[in-house]
């Protein structure tokens, strides 16, 4: 399954200090996020309404689940070490709505060029014995096919779509070649798909300059009785990062068109 998102936002996980300053609030008054810089070689530092929250991010990490209270805010992401926000790189007004669960992906278009997707989480719940596989092409590369033991299961997935896969719980070897052909791209590299869990996979980076890449993140008690929390695993052989000083957000939120849900953000 692809579905297309269309967004343009900035934004960061130490966030968490300034949004959570404002005030506490109950579960069905949060959004919760997830964070995914997939910029290759631009640390960044985030400003959350005028102040510093992020300095000199590094890219290449998760960060998550964070709960955010619902409500409206002025994000601005400067280059690392920027005395103020006053010239930002990118800037938006994100409106974050309760009860979304959404990943916030800094990456690069096909020409190259920083910008930033928003996509819903699926985190329904997966049948016995299975797990889900999500699969989002954010990098600067042509359309790719994703293979699963040498076997294409998503074909001619384009920036910036998403394939969905649910698949028996085990180790599977996936590779990424580009589409119709036997060019691997990234990997091979062995995917460990838990019982119950819903594994979110971004290739970033650039393939022009040799930078492609996986950023994932696993969130697991999918086979739970409803009402329990999904959980954000951390890094996972050499695909990932999630840093514990991850306090990290390069993202935000503009116009997110799936599953008839939408997230709106200004960009200016």
């Amino acid at each position: 399954m692809k579905r297309v998102l269309a967004a343009t936002a900035v934004g960061g996980l130490a966030l968490a200090t300034a949004f959570l300053g404002a005030a506490s609030a109950s579960a069905a008054d949060t959004a919760t996020v997830y964070v995914v810089h997939g910029i290759p070689d631009t640390p960044v530092d985030v400003y959350v309404n005028g102040e510093r929250t992020l300095d000199d991010f590094q890219p290449e990490t998760v960060a998550g689940p964070l709960d955010l209270p619902a409500g409206s805010y002025k994000v601005d992401i400067t280059a690392a070490d920027a005395a103020d926000d006053s010239s930002p790189l990118l800037s938006t007004t994100a409106d974050l709505k309760g009860g979304d669960n959404v990943s916030l992906v800094a990456n690069l278009d096909t020409s190259g060029n920083p910008t930033v997707n928003a996509f819903v989480n699926d985190v329904s719940s997966v049948g016995a014995g299975e797990s889900r596989v999500v699969v989002r092409h954010v990098a600067a590369a042509p359309a790719v096919d994703v293979r699963a033991g040498g076997k294409v299961v998503l074909s001619d997935v384009t920036n910036p779509n998403e394939g969905s896969l649910t698949v028996p719980a085990g180790t599977v070897s996936a590779d990424v070649t580009l589409a119709g052909t036997d060019t691997v791209v990234i990997g091979p590299a062995d995917l460990k798909l838990a019982e119950g869990t819903a594994t979110f996979v971004h290739a970033v980076g650039s393939a022009d300059k040799g930078t492609l890449g996986l950023v994932s993140f696993t969130v697991s008690g999918l086979h739970s009785a409803p009402g329990g929390v999904p959980a954000g695993t951390g890094p996972a052989d050499n695909a990932w990062a999630l840093p514990l000083a991850g306090v990290v957000l390069v993202g935000g939120v503009a116009l997110l068109l799936t599953s008839g849900r939408r997230l709106r953000a200004d960009k200016s």
